[in-house]
């Protein structure tokens, strides 16, 4: 679940959840989880694709909340007497349900299996009317029986009594009264007395006011009549009880079809809350396929926020499989490289989970038994990891479960650690998902791996585009280019001094290997001078103690690293007295200072003892000159001398 949170697969659960109505709908929604097989994955995406269908025709579905149903169910099978507010409850879900059986009613004319779900809901309308004659505004209706209304009459003649009976007492004994009209103190009609005259008025101490002025007295002369209309609330309680018992009864009995009818709005309210989140995120059903290829067409990650008009984000243009098994995404920071890689395994794992994906229908992706990624910093201080640890933990652990099924997603592949030793790791990482056959993609900055991408077989360069006046990510992925970081070109727009730019561009592309800068000390009053190393010099490794010369170290024959580029040299001339050793790049002979040299694989490893070089460094022209030299002498012919440029460190 770890890489569903990376992906954000999480947050649009919590999206479809918010899509639905009933609580038990809402964990259903959280729970979901991508199918493993094609046929299932199919179903759930039509089963969206219906339920959308008829929303557009017939409208939002009268889905129920069912509140507290599951607690009313329990105190029913604990034969428990539901009070009227819990037979409220399931009237309203009574309700509707007749509702959705007719909303869905409508919708057979859609000729989708979901409109066919209000033919496996119970009619129980029968229940619903005798709920509703007997309860209103959530309290036992007169209605409800003859007897309860006869009594609720009797109660109210008789308090009628008890008023008229007191209201004359008032009369005649107002000079003892605080007020001049009846009250009713714990459920009894009383006199308001004041206190130095209670002893006046015979009768009940019922209440005495707060302050102590005022006592509410139950006249002697009604006790008989309030002892009646206390049997008769007690015989009108006892028929309430019997009323809310029998309700309870007959909700009992239809048990096992609200229970149905529960399950089946459950799962409307499911897939209604998918439908929903379709319509939301104006997305579309795609074609999911048993080939093994991801192919998305106008794909937009579905959390991506809109940005400014004039700098449109363009949707994402995305092909994977067949005889390509991996993409080596390269571009500047925030050029949408994360961005493309987490569109790709959130709309994957949408798809495979029933869940319509914002990208054209004509879009396809197959079914993966499992997807895989490592993005973001993953440092953890509480287990005591760096960046780079965590990273390769991470991966190590998805290796060892990479099937050739699997979609294996990773961003900055081999970074957080000495360059040269991340760029080798990268590309062992990249051979093993080749060797396990599984889809991937990559982002990177190493360019050695973009240049392993465009020699081996089943990985293809891509670049993500870059708007390089607003520095805002194009989110259009160019596929078969590798692209550029932009570093410099970011800073500058993002203010750096033109001095620091001047001096990083020097140190990038001139190749010189240290600089110095003076300082003042100013404990000590003396000048110093700190030696700057740049990264050329780091990148060397340490040479062990010898009595040769450093420019004199490599031969003829030696494939040499040329940094800062990196490039990948033969040497065809050792170093003259200035340091200079001649060195061909891609046919080009150049001079250059060997401190910018490293030896990547000697001559003796790659050639015989008495090999030709002149086959490598010659030109045909020369060969042949040579040839015939060594024959006779043949008047006017000469050897051209190799063309060459010099390159200053």
């Amino acid at each position: 679940m770890n890489h569903f949170n990376t992906l954000e697969f999480d947050v649009i659960l919590g999206q479809l959840s918010d899509c639905a109505v009933s609580s038990a709908a809402k964990e259903r929604c959280k729970a979901v989880i991508p199918a493993d097989n094609i046929i299932e994955a199919t179903r759930l995406n039509n089963q969206t694709s219906e339920a959308k269908k008829i929303m557009e025709q017939a409208g939002s579905p009268p889905i129920a909340v069912m509140t507290e149903l599951e607690k009313i169910i329990g105190l029913i099978n604990a034969d428990a007497m539901l009070i009227p507010e819990q037979i409220g409850n399931v009237a309203t879900f009574l309700i509707s349900c007749s509702r959705m059986k007719t909303y869905l009613k409508k919708a057979e004319s859609t000729e989708t299996d979901i409109s066919l779900y209000g033919n496996s809901m119970v009619d129980l309308s029968d229940l619903e009317e005798e709920i509703s004659r007997c309860l209103h505004n959530g309290q036992v209706d007169d209605r409800a029986t003859p007897k309860l209304h006869d009594l609720r009459r009797s109660i109210e003649r008789k308090g009628e009594q008890i008023k008229s009976k007191i209201e004359s007492l008032l009369q005649k004994n107002k000079q003892y009264c605080a007020d001049g009209f009846v009250t009713i103190r714990n459920g009894r009609y009383t006199m308001p007395v004041k206190k130095e005259y209670k002893n006046k008025i015979p009768g009940i101490l019922i209440e005495v006011s707060n302050t102590g002025s005022t006592c509410f007295i139950e006249p002697s002369a009604i006790s008989k009549l309030q002892d009646e209309l206390g049997t008769l609330k007690i015989e009108e309680d006892n028929e309430i009880r019997t009323i809310l018992y029998t309700l309870t009864a007959l909700i009992s009995e239809d048990l096992a079809s609200i229970k149905m009818n529960m399950e089946a709005m459950e799962t409307l309210d499911f897939v209604f809350a998918k439908a929903k989140l379709s319509i939301t995120m104006k997305a579309s059903q795609i074609r999911l396929t048993e080939d093994r290829e991801v192919r998305l067409l106008s794909a937009r990650h579905p959390l991506l926020r809109s940005r400014p008009e004039n700098t449109p984000a363009i949707p994402l243009d995305f092909a994977l499989g067949n005889n390509t098994k991996g993409i080596i995404i390269t571009g500047p920071n925030t050029g949408g490289k994360t961005v493309a890689l987490k569109t790709v395994g959130l709309l994957s794992l949408m798809a495979q989970s029933g869940l319509h994906v914002p990208a054209d229908e004509r879009s396809s992706i197959c079914i993966f038994d499992s997807v895989w990624c490592d993005i973001g910093d993953g440092q953890s201080i509480s287990q005591n990891l760096s960046t780079f640890s965590s990273h390769m933990t991470n991966i190590i652990s998805i290796l060892e479960k990479t099937t050739a099924q699997s979609l294996i997603l990773f961003d900055e592949l081999g970074s957080g650690t000495d360059p040269a030793e991340g760029m080798g790791i990268a590309t062992a990482i990249l051979e093993e998902l080749l060797t396990k056959g599984c889809l991937f993609t990559v982002t990177t900055h190493y360019p050695e791996i973009k240049d392993f991408a465009a020699r081996t077989q089943g990985i293809i360069n891509a670049r993500m585009a870059f708007d390089k006046e607003s520095l805002m990510p194009l989110y259009r992925l160019e596929i078969g280019e590798a692209g550029e970081s932009c570093a410099l070109h970011i800073a500058e727009r993002l203010g750096m001094p033109m001095h620091l730019l001047e001096r990083a561009r020097k140190i990038t592309y001139s190749g010189n290997a240290a600089f110095n800068i003076t300082s003042n000390d100013k404990s000590s009053g003396k000048e110093s001078t700190i030696i700057a190393v740049t990264p050329l010099d780091i990148a060397d490794e340490p040479e062990k103690p010898t009595d040769i010369p450093k420019s004199q170290r490599f031969a003829i024959g030696d494939s040499v690293l040329v940094y800062p580029q990196k490039d990948i040299g033969i040497v065809y001339e050792q170093a003259n007295s200035k340091g200079e050793v001649g060195v061909q790049i891609k046919g080009k002979k150049s001079l250059i200072n060997h401190k910018r040299l490293k030896l990547k694989i000697a001559a003796s490893e790659l050639y015989p003892e008495d090999y030709d070089f002149s086959i490598i460094f010659d030109s045909v022209e020369n060969r042949k000159a040579r040839h015939l030299m060594g024959r006779k002498h043949v008047a006017g012919n000469t050897i051209t001398k190799f063309n060459r440029t010099s390159q200053e460190n």
